[in-house]
């Protein structure tokens, strides 16, 4: 019996996908997105994403807000 495990590595993300500042933002509720190094979380009922700055204070963004901030899928951008 073998004791290691074969995983398949993911795709790579096209670039386009990685850096969508002009692309729309993901619409499903619990979505996750990153601006200015921080995660924001998209709230289904409201329709904002929220996360916290850097002293941990929560902040509030519309669409709009992080369209005009920038925003990716991933941390480092």
């Amino acid at each position: 019996m073998s004791t290691t495990t074969e995983t398949k590595p993911e795709p790579a993300m096209p670039r386009a996908a990685r850096t969508t500042s002009t692309s729309a933002l993901p619409t499903a509720p619990c979505s996750v997105v990153w601006s200015k190094g921080h995660a924001y979380v998209l709230e289904g009922f409201r329709a904002r994403w929220v996360g916290v700055d850097d002293r941990g204070r929560p902040q509030a963004f519309t669409g709009a807000d992080l369209q005009r901030r920038g925003w990716t899928y991933t941390r480092s951008a």
